[in-house]
């Protein structure tokens, strides 16, 4: 006779960026099995990713190993694999490295960038989620400059230092104020040929004005502090074209030696699998427990959920907002599986909006209090230093930012070649790299 093993019930989280973490760590004294899920062995704070493109920080300063992050939690374990599909029948999430069997899933999956229907835009113009966009970027912002020194004419150097940033959301205005800054503070002494502060920088919007989420009179003021840093500001003006020459308007082509994409997102294929209804980004529409409707034992948080505030509107896609996600549903499976009484319905507490624009700028809007400029610009920062996870990383980004700010330097200005298509990828035909064979006999596991 076959005995069966015992366990307490298993909550599976696919996911451990900010929503998925928090959750993790609201269970953390609940009677239950947590397991943990992410295609990667670290949780990168998104927030400050444009810094580690414009080389302000290194990847070390804003990401930190899953692992790490839970390793006092006695009752959760970590699984580097890639969420794949659901089978809702067998309760089983179907991941790269497996099944796993669940009890409660919580599908905190994330967004990726969206192209509205133009996909092969990607290469020309990545986006910025991860830590890997944001060394792309680096690397194609520096390598446009060393390529202007080599260039022979003006038209060329011209061309080679103009980026084009799409969208004027806030991760869009952050991108173009960090280039212009660079351009004009930072680079001017390191080059013979070419002149860094003549770089040009655009930031183009299809909509009637940039930090649209914000009030007018904050907008205002963010484009006219862009202007100030040289930045040109196109609103009004939707991209039709990308292309490896650089970005078409209409009938205008703007020749770029890298170009930025911060114009939209789209949530992951967690709706897909679960055959939920979702929106036009492909977020899962979510009971007022932040659970799909029909399947209570299945939660979606953080980007990919569409969930509403008491007025109706949807939770913005913001780290606040996440975390708060994930720290709820965390005490309804908590009570759930301890037999208490659940969590009153999740209310969203807005935290206010903030936005940089470069050094010595920034904007911030908490309730009714609005700030400007460099006052902003300070409480943008200690906010941001709060946020970050461990002492050491706090103090490491303190000070490169003091160090940038009486320098007028950038000490992570380094270009890395990309890595060779397939490297790290299992290949279709003729068999496996190494490294993936052990993947491969994980990948026929059933976690039950």
């Amino acid at each position: 006779m076959t005995q069966v093993r015992s366990r307490p019930p298993r909550v599976v989280i696919a996911g451990a960026g900010f929503a998925g973490m928090q959750a993790a760590k609201a269970l953390a004294e609940a009677p239950v099995e947590v397991v943990v899920i992410d295609r990667q062995n670290h949780q990168s704070f998104q927030p400050l990713l444009y810094q580690v493109a414009t080389a302000a920080l290194t990847p070390a300063d804003v990401a930190w190993p899953i692992r790490w992050m839970l390793r006092g939690q006695k009752n959760a374990q970590v699984y580097m694999a890639e969420a794949q599909g659901i089978d809702r029948a067998r309760r089983r999430l179907i991941t790269s490295g497996g099944d796993f069997a669940y009890d409660w899933l919580v599908l905190a999956t994330g967004a990726t960038h969206a192209y509205f229907g133009h996909e092969e835009w990607a290469a020309f113009a990545p986006g910025l989620k991860r830590l890997e966009d944001a060394t792309e970027i680096r690397r194609r912002v520096l390598m446009a400059f060393e390529q202007a020194e080599l260039a022979d004419t003006d038209d060329e150097r011209r061309d080679l230092t103009t980026f084009v940033i799409v969208g004027g959301g806030p991760t869009g205005v952050e991108m173009a104020g960090a280039i212009s800054d660079i351009a004009r503070q930072a680079l001017p002494p390191d080059f013979r040929r070419i002149d860094p502060r003549e770089a040009r920088v655009i930031l183009v919007e299809a909509g009637p004005r940039i930090l649209s989420a914000f009030p007018e009179d904050l907008s205002d003021y963010a484009r006219q502090a862009l202007e100030k840093r040289g930045v040109k500001v196109r609103t009004g003006a939707a991209v039709t074209e990308i292309d490896a020459s650089g970005v078409r308007i209409g009938e205008e082509t703007l020749h770029a030696g890298a170009v930025v994409w911060a114009a939209g997102v789209a949530a992951s294929a967690a709706g897909k699998w679960l055959d939920a209804e979702q929106d036009r980004a492909g977020r899962v529409l979510v009971s007022r427990d932040l659970s799909v409707p029909g399947a209570p034992e299945i939660f979606a948080i953080g980007d990919t959920a569409l969930a509403k505030t008491e007025d109706g509107k949807p939770v913005p896609g913001l780290a606040p907002a996440a975390k708060q996600m994930g720290a709820y549903v965390g005490r309804v499976i908590a009570a759930q599986a301890a037999g208490t009484a659940p969590p009153e319905p999740f209310a969203y507490r807005h935290q206010g909006d903030l936005a940089t624009i470069g050094r010595d700028a920034a904007i911030v809007k908490r309730n009714d209090m609005q700030l400007t400029g460099f006052v902003g610009w300070v409480f943008w920062s200690a906010i941001h230093i709060f946020f970050l996870i461990g002492t050491r990383n706090r103090i490491a980004v303190a000070f490169s930012w003091f160090w940038e700010y009486v320098t007028f330097g950038r000490r992570s200005r380094l270009i890395t070649e990309p890595a060779a298509p397939g490297c790290f990828e299992p290949k279709s035909q003729g068999g496996r790299p190494t490294a993936d064979r052990a993947a491969a006999a994980t990948a026929r596991r059933v976690w039950s």
